[in-house]
């Protein structure tokens, strides 16, 4: 039974690390910052991201504002918090060639932005 137990978690760890569309975290003040997109990897046109906070130990962070947004000529748009769980969505178009998701951050009176460069977007197959 342990060796089973032992194998699925080893599988598990291995098909977390490998997810693409997950974006290394980053931390600001107490929280875990996460990003996911989907598709996965991002393609050309419109894309889901996923912002997700988590505070230690393994507790949501619910009580932020999410902004996002693709460059600094795009204005800020609000992500929509997916109830208490700490996940906050939102769709924006992605273009061609390198770019980066910026996420701003507000608690209180506090803010910050944080950037996570994306691997370069596939085009569509329509």
């Amino acid at each position: 039974m342990k060796a089973i137990l032992i194998a699925l978690l080893s599988v598990c760890a291995v098909a977390c690390g490998t997810d693409e569309s997950r974006l290394p975290v980053q931390r600001w003040q107490d929280v875990v910052i996460g990003v996911e997109t989907r598709p996965a990897p991002v393609v050309v046109g419109m894309n889901e991201f996923l912002v997700s906070g988590t505070r230690p130990p393994r507790r949501a962070a619910y009580d932020l504002l999410v902004f996002i947004r693709m460059s600094d000529a795009d204005p800020w748009v609000q992500s929509i918090q997916d109830g208490h769980t700490g996940v906050y969505r939102r769709a924006l178009n992605v273009g061609d060639g390198p770019q980066a998701l910026q996420v701003r951050l507000k608690h209180g009176a506090e803010e910050t932005v944080l950037r996570y460069p994306l691997p370069r977007a596939a085009a569509t197959s329509n």
